[in-house]
């Protein structure tokens, strides 16, 4: 069964952001992962969290293992410590779930 992540982040730094997505696109595809929708955000209208989101995005895995093992990675969790701090100031997790 499928598994999928949704995910909001305030990206505080776009050129930061890019080297971690550029970093972690392969990574992501060696575990049959791939991002499903990918939107900038405008206006947040409700939210359950007072941090700010410009960015929300799905992330789809072939099932919860594949999910589990990408975030797991050693390679992404490098490309994540490099990158990422200076890219995003918050991260909301909006949903995991199984489809």
């Amino acid at each position: 069964m499928a598994y999928e992540r949704c995910v909001g982040l305030q990206v505080v730094d776009e050129a930061a952001y890019g080297r971690y997505r550029e970093g972690m696109l392969p990574i992501l595809a060696r575990h049959g992962g791939a991002f499903r929708y990918d939107l900038r955000v405008a206006q947040v209208l409700t939210a359950q969290t007072p941090e700010p989101i410009n960015r929300v995005f799905v992330l789809a895995f072939p099932d919860a293992a594949a999910h589990d093992a990408f975030f797991a990675d050693g390679g992404y969790l490098a490309v994540r410590q490099a990158h990422f701090p200076a890219a995003v100031s918050h991260v909301t997790v909006i949903a995991r779930y199984a489809r």
